[in-house]
């Protein structure tokens, strides 16, 4: 079997799916950007099955430029493969995905709006807010061409009534960044508990932005 770590890889993070609370039972979805037969290509998590009954041969491999009919699994790959395929496509930067229906997350989208700088952390999303991609039904071209709009300059956003995405260049980084996403919103609603929360000036956080963009280095 092709890629078989990486396969591996995949229902690893899927179960942290699952004991993390990041995206409880068979909600969320994980990708790798891969080449297979020297075509460029993303493993994904098949659509509807329980994390904790994943194999390797469950996971999904589809082409960037083709559609999931023509896939050699006998699954169906999640029903939110279009955004998985429509990041790696318009992102070169992105190898790997996590869409999560994290709690705070998605308690925060359904007020679609953006993320305020209440606090600096924000940056590590790779923008001074971050984005709340337009509502589309689950599993359309609508909701994935939002959620790539909502994904400009910045590797995360939330999606409208729906939960966040989040991506980057391995699945430890990419599952990470989700989390930190998650921990933001739960720290943004308690905020809003004690009222409207101060927010820092799009100069302090240009600061910000470009200490971030050496915080993984130490």
């Amino acid at each position: 079997m092709k890629n078989l770590d990486l396969r591996n890889q995949i229902i690893e993070y899927s179960l942290k799916l699952n004991s993390t609370n990041l995206s409880p039972l068979r909600s969320g979805n994980i990708s790798l950007r891969v080449v297979e037969d020297d075509k460029e290509g993303y493993l994904v998590t098949p659509s509807g099955k329980k994390y904790e009954t994943l194999k390797p041969e469950d996971i999904v491999f589809l082409y960037l430029n083709e559609e999931p009919e023509n896939n050699k699994s006998t699954n169906k790959p999640s029903s939110e493969w279009r955004i998985h395929r429509d990041i790696y496509v318009n992102k070169e930067e992105a190898d790997a995905i996590v869409h999560a229906h994290s709690p705070h997350a998605t308690a925060v989208s359904s007020h679609r709006k953006s993320i305020p700088p209440f606090h600096y952390m924000i940056a590590l999303a790779g923008g001074d807010d971050i984005k709340c991609a337009e509502y589309a039904t689950f599993g359309t071209e609508e909701l994935s061409k939002n959620v790539v709009r909502a994904l400009e300059n910045r590797s995360a956003c939330l999606m409208s009534n729906h939960g966040q995405v989040a991506f980057a260049k391995n699945l430890e980084d990419a599952f990470e960044l989700a989390q930190e996403v998650e921990n933001i919103c739960h720290q943004y609603t308690i905020a809003l508990k004690l009222g409207k929360p101060k927010i820092l000036s799009f100069e302090e956080m240009k600061k910000v932005l470009d200490k971030a963009k050496n915080y993984k280095k130490g």
